[in-house]
């Protein structure tokens, strides 16, 4: 994992713009009811992160009211953006 206090050591992709299109990212946002705008705001608020399972996926680690939250993204290199797969609280 790495903190938020090392943002220089964050990958390159944590810069590249956001891709939200994803079906399965609007259907996880209905049902955990969340926006657009709170994805980006938990993204802001970021603490660490870590490989995830899927290979070339990353657990981006947050909060939203206080509680913790994961947010998987997959970065896409021949894009040059971050495409946000899911989010979900940690129970």
């Amino acid at each position: 994992m790495v903190a938020s206090n090392d943002k220089p050591a964050w990958p390159e992709w944590w810069s590249w713009e956001l891709d939200c299109s994803n079906p399965h990212l609007a259907k996880r946002m209905l049902d955990r009811s969340f926006s657009e705008t709170d994805l980006r705001e938990m993204l802001e608020r970021a603490t660490g992160f870590r490989a995830d399972v899927v290979p070339g996926r990353w657990v981006i680690e947050s909060t939203r009211f206080g509680a913790p939250w994961e947010v998987i993204v997959e970065p896409d290199y021949a894009l040059t953006l971050l495409v946000v797969v899911t989010a979900y609280v940690v129970a």
